[in-house]
């Protein structure tokens, strides 16, 4: 399985775009990118997951690593416009307020 990755910058920050299903199989692609916006940027990092109809515990653990760097460096990181069932995973885990999930799809 396989997820695209797309960057662009922000307005004070960068916005990251996954699409496709995030698991085992390619969390570490994801881990990657967060990594490289974390350390070669600067301002608030958007996760974008409207296009990620999956994720499993490891792409939740990456995020959640993610968010915990980004606190460590001074920055803000949060997971954008989640479809329902991911949203309702993060929510049911109790990750939500660490990633600053925001815009969760109907």
């Amino acid at each position: 399985m396989s997820i695209n990755i797309s960057t662009t910058p922000t307005e004070g920050g960068c916005r990251v775009a996954v699409f496709g299903e995030v698991d085992v199989s390619n969390a570490s692609a994801l881990r990657d990118v967060l990594d490289e916006q974390l350390s070669s940027g600067e301002g608030a990092l958007a996760v974008d997951l409207a296009d990620v109809p999956y994720i499993d515990s490891t792409g939740i653990g990456v995020l959640v690593g993610a968010a915990h760097r980004a606190k460590d460096l001074g920055r803000a990181l949060s997971v954008e416009r989640p479809q329902r069932n991911v949203a309702r995973v993060l929510s049911l885990l109790g990750v939500g307020a660490d990633l600053n999930v925001t815009g969760a799809q109907e």
